[in-house]
């Protein structure tokens, strides 16, 4: 199949899904949310494909929804944002969770907003030093989403989780592995190596095995993951419908600071 706005490789068992909007910090639009759906949904059918690699062009590695996509000036009849996570961030989640294979997120840069949430969707996340996470959602009055709330405090524990929501600092490589978030670093040079040698060996390994293993560890977790998906994408159309999301875009796209009156 075709692609537009990402790449798909695959060598040695270990199939690349690389977001190729480099532009735009491989931010969202709707052809790249169909095309990863697609893309993630033939790997998980396809027995050559053993491990999947998700990763981005150039110097980041998703920046999240494209904002500059999204008809603000339609605010209060057109934009619904719960239907934009239901629809096309969840089904992603949920293709990434079930997936039989492991899945291994590349953090070669910038990984803002929803583009954060998939990584920390992924079974593991491997971070180049120039890589950094950010839960953007709060810079322009949005609700987390993209199962960011049920795997974010998973990772790093609640209050790392809270502050991180509440205040949309950027976390370092370096930071992210230290508070589990990350699981390996690696230097620029060294990082393209480092994926390719951890991926290739989990190709080469017992995937039944991992399969089975990530069906057990998603069936532990305590809440259950479609029921806050769902609720997930409630929370964002509400903050969808507030003054404070339309003015968090309209700086964002403006290119000011914000003026939020809590509404």
């Amino acid at each position: 199949m075709a692609y537009e706005t990402i790449r798909w490789e695959l060598e040695n068992g270990v199939g690349t899904l690389t977001f190729n909007r480099p532009d735009v910090y491989n931010s969202f639009n709707d052809a790249m949310s169909d095309e990863v759906l697609a893309a993630l949904k033939q790997a998980a059918k396809d027995p050559a494909v053993r491990c999947v690699v998700i990763t981005g062009a150039g110097r980041a590695f998703c920046a999240g929804q494209d904002l500059n996509s999204r008809n603000v000036a339609g605010f209060d009849t057109e934009l619904h944002l719960g239907d934009s996570v239901r629809d096309r961030y969840a089904p992603i989640v949920r293709a990434i969770r079930t997936m039989d294979k492991p899945v291994v997120a590349a953090v070669n840069g910038v990984a803002a907003g929803a583009g954060c949430s998939i990584a920390l969707a992924c079974d593991l996340r491997l971070a180049s030093t120039k890589a950094s996470f950010v839960q953007a959602f709060v810079r322009i009055g949005a609700a987390p989403d993209t199962g960011t709330s049920f795997f974010l405090p998973r990772l790093v524990g609640l209050g790392r989780a809270m502050e991180l929501l509440f205040t949309g600092d950027k976390l370092d490589a370096e930071t992210a592995e230290k508070y589990g978030l990350a699981n390996r670093v690696a230097d620029p040079d060294a990082f393209p190596g480092m994926v390719k040698e951890f991926t290739e060996r989990l190709a080469q390994g017992p995937t039944k095995a991992m399969a089975l293993a990530k069906k057990a560890v998603n069936r532990a977790l305590a809440c259950d993951l479609e029921e806050l998906l769902d609720y997930e994408a409630h929370m964002q159309e509400i903050a969808g419908r507030s003054a404070d999301y339309r003015e968090g875009v309209s700086a964002f796209t403006e290119k000011r600071q914000p003026v939020y009156t809590g509404t």
